[in-house]
């Protein structure tokens, strides 16, 4: 599934070709594929509204228009492409947007899982979300606070939306990497220099991960190559970049979950 750094990549790439475009019509191919409100009511509201900004929320990708908001979470599958309206449409592009430039938006989504929304204020479907990770508000304060709210594991925690936005599997791996910690460390146990490290070690992975356009690991994503700089995920078996023991695999909350036992030993 996409992460925050491959939802920015999507926004950084889509503004210059989408911002100032009017929406003229939409092609629902796949009902479902809307969330809200019903495919009738977003063809008729959508159509003729201006595209304002394109930015994100956590794993969402944000169009404000001129009078709504349109949400896209690509879950597993999805795929996002503005392309001239003569070119061959992939036959899982289910839902696609007709610009006034004679372009059009695609939303391309094999297994189906992703959703669009349009409604009055994004947070009508973000408002749940926990902070942004890379915002300047967001500080180590903030984390050792929401940390010591808890008594869950760190790697499930730093997963779980509500508590930081954004993070993900891949990210949530390299970033305990970079921390030193041991993914199954309960988050009220760690002392204020682990807090910080890990604060540093969460950004310095997301930011490497937008300088790198995001990590393209399978058929979906396209264009990124933070999988060639990965530390620990889904090297398992290999030697940690630091100190040279194997990496190893567990499986945390039913998440495939990699780690080094030398540097990140469970206290």
């Amino acid at each position: 599934m996409p992460e925050l750094p491959e939802v920015e990549t999507f926004a950084r790439q889509l503004r210059a070709p989408l911002v100032g475009r009017t929406i003229t019509g939409v092609a629902i191919k796949w009902p479902r594929h809307v969330a809200t409100p019903s495919p009738r009511e977003f063809a008729e509201r959508i159509r003729g509204q201006r595209i304002e900004t394109v930015t994100r929320r956590g794993k969402y990708l944000v169009l404000e228009l001129s009078g709504d908001a349109l949400l896209i979470h690509l879950k597993m599958s999805g795929d996002l492409t503005v392309v001239p309206a003569g070119s061959a449409r992939d036959k899982h592009a289910h839902t696609i947007f007709h610009l006034n430039d004679g372009n059009e938006f695609r939303f391309s989504d094999t297994r189906k899982f992703g959703r669009v929304y349009l409604v009055c204020q994004p947070e009508e479907v973000t408002g749940k979300l926990g902070p942004e990770p890379l915002a300047a508000e967001f500080t180590a304060k903030e984390l050792g606070q929401r940390l010591a709210a808890h008594s869950r594991a760190l790697k499930p925690l730093l997963l779980d939306q509500t508590f930081l936005a954004g993070v993900g599997n891949i990210y949530a791996d390299e970033a305990l990497h970079m921390a030193g910690l041991h993914p199954l460390r309960k988050s009220d146990a760690l002392r204020a220099d682990e807090v910080k490290r890990l604060w540093r070690s969460i950004r310095r992975a997301l930011n490497s991960g937008i300088r790198h356009n995001g990590a393209s690991i399978d058929w979906v994503y396209r264009g990124g190559d933070f999988q060639n700089h990965f530390r620990v995920y889904g090297r398992q078996g290999e030697p940690c970049p630091a100190c040279g023991t194997r990496i190893r695999r567990i499986t945390v909350s039913q998440r495939g979950t990699h780690f080094c036992p030398h540097c990140q030993r469970k206290r």
